[in-house]
């Protein structure tokens, strides 16, 4: 009788120890780390920052698959230790993407400006050399394509104005960027064609 008894109380104590023993999935900090990657998405961190981003994108889906692992295992021998040391990582990677966001968008909304600054002087400038370019039935061709080139630059130009409106500085820079280029290159033309007219 005793050890019908000594055998129940084991069994018992076995059952809740495996029923305290199960890991449980960290669905909590598994929700609030989907969450923090969200936030950085919407922060804008994966066009700013993107190997920030992906890095934290990258541990969320370890962290994933090694939930999933461990749920493939009998529930005696799970252990969630290294997929709730992953979240954290996805955690603590999307709250820093998104400040390195922010310090990044602003250095790229200067830089923009700064070259947008530069647009209007170069634009005055292909003006004045389109004044001394030559006329001849060869020159009045170029200058009516370089014209239409400065057309469709000063449209991109309000195209930067309004992405620079919208916050969204990485468009605007490499458009304001592209625009700049192009001037500079039309000046370039401009100014050999001068120079050859002049025999120099």
């Amino acid at each position: 009788m005793k050890v019908k008894a000594l055998v129940t109380v084991l069994v018992v104590v076995f059952a809740m120890a495996l029923m305290l023993g199960c890991a449980k999935v960290p669905q909590q900090e598994l929700d609030a780390a989907k969450a923090a990657l969200d936030a950085a998405k919407a922060a804008e961190a994966d066009r700013y920052v993107p190997e920030l981003f992906n890095a934290a994108k990258d541990s969320l889906t370890a962290a994933t698959a090694e939930i999933e692992k461990q749920n493939s295992k009998f529930a005696l021998f799970r252990s969630f230790k290294r997929a709730k040391d992953l979240i954290a990582k996805v955690t603590t990677g999307a709250n820093d993407a998104v400040a390195q966001a922010a310090v990044k968008k602003e250095e790229v909304k200067k830089e923009a400006e700064g070259i947008l600054a530069q647009i209007t002087p170069a634009v005055e400038n292909v003006k004045k050399l389109m004044k001394k370019a030559p006329r001849g039935k060869e020159g009045r061709a170029a200058l009516e394509a370089i014209n239409s080139d400065l057309t469709a630059v000063e449209a991109s130009v309000a195209e930067v104005n309004t992405a620079m409106t919208n916050g969204d500085f990485l468009t605007a820079r490499d458009k304001a960027q592209a625009n700049l280029q192009k001037l500079n290159s039309l000046a370039e033309e401009l100014q050999a064609a001068i120079d050859k007219k002049l025999g120099k």
